[in-house]
């Protein structure tokens, strides 16, 4: 489903870009990756990364604005969250900016994502929400669950998978852990009203 003119989303860059380069190298596409943490700056600002991957310094939430995330507990690690199981006493906490999916593509003036990768540490649970709540429908979208943080629990990813499908997502292929899932949007598989393109 990807053409060489896909809009791609790749949120939660950490220090990882080799899914990012797999696409640019199969499909010739650019891709916008997004992470407002300090680590992945860094990694980015020292890193040798295509002229074709685009770099923005911001999150996503379900809300415009800023989060506290806090550091990994362990230093060799790189992920931040703004998850409240993550945010205990002692550990270092940082203010970063935000957005919600229909900011983000207001402020890159496109119109349409064929592809949205998230691996946001929890926050995909409002996110989901936020984007099932409006007119934007991805094309297709992967997501990393991490129902394993105490706050959420595998129920939390049960009512999305539901909401994603009641919103016409196909499963079309889940990890051997079952946290990373992968859907394809069917409109015709929707059990809720239509939603336009944005």
């Amino acid at each position: 489903l990807l053409q060489a003119d896909a809009i791609v989303y790749s949120f939660g860059v950490g220090e990882d870009i080799s899914f990012d380069r797999g696409l640019i190298d199969a499909f010739g596409v650019s891709v916008h990756g997004f992470d407002p943490t300090p680590r992945s700056l860094a990694w980015v600002k020292r890193s040798d990364v295509p002229a074709t991957f685009h770099f923005h310094d911001v999150g996503l939430a379900g809300f415009d604005g800023v989060a506290r995330f806090a550091a990994p507990a362990n230093p060799e690690h790189v992920s931040y969250s703004i998850k409240a199981s993550q945010q205990t006493p002692g550990v270092e906490m940082v203010e970063l900016q935000v957005r919600r999916l229909s900011t983000v593509m207001a402020d890159l003036q496109h119109d349409r994502v064929d592809l949205l990768k998230l691996d946001i540490e929890g926050a995909e649970y409002g996110v989901i929400d936020d984007i099932l709540a409006g007119t934007i429908r991805p094309t297709q979208i992967l997501i990393e669950f991490h129902h394993r943080f105490p706050e959420h629990g595998s129920g939390a990813t049960r009512r999305a998978l539901r909401a994603l499908r009641g919103a016409g997502y196909a499963v079309f292929a889940v990890s051997d852990s079952g946290q990373d899932v992968s859907f394809v949007y069917r409109p015709a598989l929707s059990t809720a009203p239509a939603a336009p393109r944005a």
